[in-house]
């Protein structure tokens, strides 16, 4: 016996106590999807039997029925429920999620239940509670229907019992196989010249079927509604329409039916009808199209109304509708009456929406709320075709629209029309895309998965708007903000704060603990530069594992060792510059920064830290930083070889006395200055004492020893500070390029990168520095054995160290993505690390027991994290998605991991 429920279903099982509910539920249900009265006894009270617990049981039960119904998750309710109040509730619950009530009823003897409660120690009560559970359930299986339950299945014996096969279908909109690719179009309204004209620039084709056979493939519309038996369907093919249904091919078969070679499908979303010069003719050739399979349509409220009109309703003709009506009245009287049925049998049958590609797409003709996606009802019905308003009515008449695209937080896009706009844009991973064709604008495309719009110009004005469709800017030097841009206007403090997980595509997940978040919200909100400028933030780097060789802590060797070990043959030495990491964002001119990044009166660019911070104090600093740099890119041709107006650039800023002047004087001078003269003194006195024949050569010798280390001190943090009055005395180092428009340069190797910028910097060398480099090829000793000579004579003099990364941007290894980079620092510039007596033999040796994996494990997240930032930025997603990110690095900056390493 096979019992059909719908896939989004709320499963109440009715029947006295003994009647075997929980043994079915076991048998036909997953475990997690069947919910136990009894369980939930057990749960607040230890008892599964407790009766006294049954209130705070049941609120359990209701509390847990909700949220998984929320998530769309088919839930079994077991427990007796033979009384109506008690299933009201579920019933109410099942509607406010939009799930379809299903009950199923055990009408068993009487004495059957006894004998099995009988036979359970834990059900020893009297006869009497069964007897009264029969009563009660018999009274109510005639009213379960009434009661709300939209299917009702009453088994009677054992035997049906054991023979149940419960079956799920999906619903009509689940369309979830479906993978596409997809060519989306907005509302048409007869406008089917310039519906043919796009259907051929998307690469459709025409197919006319001469002397093929309609099958006519039809799904039946309405299934949200209440007031309707619900219909459902599997993958399954389609039956075709019985012979005496058959559409008349004069009328049907006269339209062309278009299919595209390489297997892409359009789907409509809905008002074919109304307003425009070939309403039919529109109609006849999306329904081809969908009978043929190369096409889906979802239905708009100018279809519904139709519909309504061929059904007999009582319906006001105004808003193009008289110009449907009389499309059908010009039709020939011997054919009118069968093409009016065959029309309304093709309205009846579209779905109120879609859910395509496994959830990740979804269409419908005013938009879909997250919590309506893949539901069933006439509400959900309702938004689709109308969307939802104010209850105000605007100037023109015309209801105002509420804005649920502006709340949206759906992981799918959802694409949608019904509101006319000058141009498409995207909010919140949805897109409007009827662009007023009927009305003077243009007919759109979307192609899905590659977000590309495809227009045509309308030839005409077919029909005047009641509201003007109208662009707000004026023209190139009025460039107004995207709706995306306007919302962007205010970050929602909800979006970053708590304990999250953040998923990315180089770390599954991610997660920002709480206190970080915090902490990041403290620096973000008071200290931060404009967000909208924050679409990235460099992730910390790991040192190379110590070395044992005498004198030394870092060495390049360990870092070499470190990549061999991952597979890697060949990697790139670059010299570490000891400046600050500065993020340089520059575009072409003002204009392009408002167009893109979304701000206002703020120049061309910014240069920040990696906290998010403005780098420079001093404005003027900035702009001429950038007019500089923006020229550079201009002559060495950037712009047009990148095909780009802004550029976002990882760089390094000297001198590192332009931003750690506060740093300088607060803890290295005074550490230089006191340590000196302490020294010093202590030297002189020891000295005094030696002339003087007292044997204190031990201490000096240590003391003379120790000045000396201060001296090495000081002369190490001096050679990277000079005084900065101007531009002239600063120099910047790019050394990623890190995404431009439409592209992040991840995928491009570390030479690539320096040969980028090498180009920038011929065109201004007084500025932009070339990173010096050496590419090392692990498998060649020798070549191993000039990277260590070169990390030598880097240091000798003075530098910083170098970094060490494979030559790919990032390489992903067995166990994840490995070190993008790891530093070796030199000898004295570690001495302003860990402090002037650090290379002591005892300090040396208490310092290489140092631990890495938290650091390693920091930089790879905050990796992730950034390259995450930048893709999302470049895909034009929304500014909380790519603050998930930046707000992540910065919240990851608090754990607790030693800053010196």
């Amino acid at each position: 016996m096979k019992l059909t429920i719908p896939e989004l279903s709320l499963v109440v099982l009715i029947g006295a106590s003994g009647a075997g509910k929980s043994t079915f539920a076991r048998k036909n249900f997953q475990s997690f999807e069947v919910l136990s009265s009894d369980f939930c006894r057990g749960l607040v009270s230890d008892d599964e039997n407790n009766q006294s617990a049954s209130k705070d049981a049941f609120e359990v039960l209701r509390y847990i029925t909700a949220k998984r119904l929320a998530v769309g998750k088919l839930t079994v309710v077991d427990a007796t429920n033979v009384h109506p109040e008690d299933r009201k509730e579920f019933i109410q619950l099942a509607r406010q999620y939009h799930f379809f009530p299903v009950a199923i009823a055990f009408d068993l003897p009487e004495e059957l239940c006894h004998q099995r409660n009988q036979q359970r120690p834990d059900r020893q009560f009297g006869s009497h509670v069964v007897r009264r559970h029969t009563q009660f359930l018999r009274r109510s299986l005639r009213g379960l229907e009434r009661e709300g339950f939209r299917y009702v299945y009453i088994l009677k014996s054992t035997e049906e019992i054991d023979a149940v096969e419960i079956e799920r279908q999906p619903l009509w909109n689940n369309r979830k196989y479906e993978h596409g690719p997809f060519d989306i179009i907005g509302d048409i309204h007869g406008c089917c010249n310039e519906l043919e004209e796009l259907l051929g620039k998307l690469g459709y084709v025409k197919d006319r079927g001469q002397g093929k056979e309609d099958t006519g493939r039809w799904e039946h519309g309405d299934k949200e509604k209440n007031s309707a038996p619900l219909l459902l369907c599997s993958p399954a093919p389609l039956l075709p329409l019985p012979p005496s249904a058959a559409p008349t091919p004069s009328l049907w078969n006269d339209a062309p039916t278009y299919y595209h070679p390489q297997g892409r499908k359009a789907i409509f979303l809905g008002d074919l009808v109304d307003r425009g010069p070939r309403i039919l003719d529109t109609v006849k050739l999306v329904r081809n199209m969908v009978v043929a399979g190369t096409a889906f349509c979802v239905p708009g409220n100018h279809e519904h109304k139709l519909l309504r009109t061929l059904r007999g309703k009582n319906v006001k003709v105004n808003h193009g509708l008289e110009q449907t009506l009389a499309e059908i009245a010009a039709l020939p009287e011997e054919v009118r009456e069968h093409f009016s049925k065959q029309l309304k049998e093709f309205l009846d049958s579209l779905v109120s929406h879609y859910v395509l590609d496994g959830g990740r797409l979804v269409v419908a003709h005013a938009g879909m709320k997250q919590e309506y996606q893949g539901r069933g009802s006439a509400q959900v019905r309702e938004f689709a075709l109308y969307g939802e308003s104010t209850g105000e009515i605007d100037e023109f008449g015309l209801p105002i629209r509420y804005n649920w695209a502006a709340e949206y937080r759906g992981e799918a896009m959802v694409v949608y029309g019904h509101t006319p706009v000058p141009e498409a844009e995207w909010l919140n991973n949805t897109i409007d895309i009827d662009t007023g064709c009927v009305f003077g604008g243009k007919l759109t495309a979307l192609r899905y998965p590659e977000k590309e719009l495809v227009s045509v110009p309308a030839a005409q004005i077919y029909c005047q708007p009641v509201k003007p469709i109208t662009a707000t800017g004026s023209g190139e030097s009025d460039i107004e903000k995207t709706a995306q841009q306007e919302h962007d206007d205010l970050l929602n403090i909800d979006d970053v704060l708590g304990r999250r997980i953040v998923n990315t595509r180089l770390v599954h997940s991610i997660t920002i603990r709480e206190e970080n978040a915090i902490a990041a919200l403290e620096v973000m909100s008071r200290f931060a530069a404009n967000p909208k400028w924050l679409i990235y933030l460099p992730p910390t780097m790991s040192p190379v594992e110590t070395c044992q060789e005498a004198g030394y802590l870092e060495h390049p060797q360990q870092a070499f060792a470190y990549y061999q070990n991952q597979g890697i043959t060949e990697v790139v030495c670059e010299e570490k510059h000891m400046g600050s990491r500065a993020v340089v964002i520059v575009c072409r001119d003002e204009i392009a920064a408002k167009k893109r990044f979304g701000v206002d009166d703020e120049g061309i660019g910014i240069c920040y830290t990696r906290t998010g911070r403005h780098f420079f104090e001093n404005s003027t600093l900035e702009t001429q930083l950038l007019a500089r740099l923006n020229t550079a890119l201009s002559s060495s041709g950037f712009w047009e070889k990148f095909d780009t107006n802004w550029v976002c650039l990882d760089c390094e800023l000297m001198p590192w006395s332009a931003k750690a002047q506060g740093l300088l004087r607060e803890q290295y001078a005074p550490v230089g200055v006191a340590s000196r003269l302490a020294l010093n003194n202590a030297v002189t006195l020891l000295e005094k004492a030696t002339y003087l024949g007292v044997d204190v050569s031990t201490q000096l010798s240590s003391y003379q020893q120790k000045s000396e280390m201060a001296q090495h001190y000081v002369n190490a943090y001096r050679q990277y500070c000079w005084s900065v009055s101007d531009i002239s005395h600063l120099k910047l180092a790019p050394f990623h390029i890190l995404a431009t428009e439409n592209a992040v340069h991840t995928d491009k190797d570390h030479c690539w990168h320096i040969q980028e910028v090498a180009k920038i910097a011929f065109h201004d060398p007084e500025l932009v520095l070339t990173t010096t480099h050496k590419v090392i090829d692990l498998s060649d000793p020798s070549s191993v054995a000039e990277g260590v000579h070169w990390w030598k004579e880097l240091t000798a003099v003075g530098g910083e160290g170098m970094v060490v990364k494979p030559m790919q941007f990032m390489i992903k290894g067995n166990r994840g993505i490995i070190q993008p980079a790891v530093k070796c620092r030199g000898k004295e510039y570690l001495r302003i690390i860990y402090g002037p007596e650090y290379d002591l033999p005892e300090n040396l040796q208490r310092l290489r027991q140092r631990g890495l994996s938290l650091k390693r494990s920091l930089a790879m997240r905050e990796f992730a994290l950034g390259v995450e930032a930048l893709e999302r930025f470049v895909a034009h997603a929304p500014l909380r998605h790519v603050h998930e990110c930046v707000f992540g690095i910065l919240a990851l900056e608090s754990e607790p991991v030693d800053p010196r390493l």
